[in-house]
């Protein structure tokens, strides 16, 4: 079992602590997949206010749905639409505040108002993206994008197991 000291006085606290703790369960295992489990499960458990937090992986010429926490999703979305296509085509962060004004946005669940959406760069490629949804209006802001590009760069050289 895990238990990580996470701090949730304020949003730098909270994301050192799980960047901490994402790297502490990370650190040694090879394998992708379960890195970016344990990623979704953490970010999951600590971040307030998410209905999905989890990660698809950059297979050919579109997105698959890699490990996530939330309501089913969808399985493929190809690069350049949706806010995580836009990230991995455009290599930049995603903070959307309103998702409804989003053009091309794509609802795996209605009830997800804002999405922040992070690729992860491995060897000079979009190996993945980590996308966070929640039911709150801009529920994302440049802290959060801080705190999760931090932990999407950290990820890079272990989500390709």
């Amino acid at each position: 079992m895990y238990k990580f000291d996470v701090t949730t006085d304020s949003k730098p606290d909270l994301y050192r602590d799980v960047l901490a703790a994402i790297d502490a369960i990370t650190a040694d295992e090879p394998d992708g997949v379960a890195n970016m489990a344990n990623a979704a499960a953490i970010l999951w458990e600590y971040l307030p206010d998410l209905n999905w937090a989890g990660f698809y992986r950059n297979i050919g010429d579109e997105l698959v749905l890699g490990p996530f926490m939330g309501k089913a999703a969808c399985i493929r979305i190809p690069i350049g639409k949706g806010v995580c296509g836009v990230a991995a085509a455009t290599r930049q962060t995603q903070l959307v505040e309103d998702v409804v004004a989003f053009s091309g946005h794509i609802a795996c669940d209605a009830a997800s108002r804002s999405e922040l959406v992070v690729p992860i760069l491995a060897d000079g490629r979009v190996a993945a993206v980590l996308d966070l949804d929640s039911p709150v209006h801009a529920r994302f802001d440049a802290e959060d994008a801080a705190g999760i590009e931090a932990i999407a760069e950290m990820l890079s050289d272990r989500v390709n197991g």
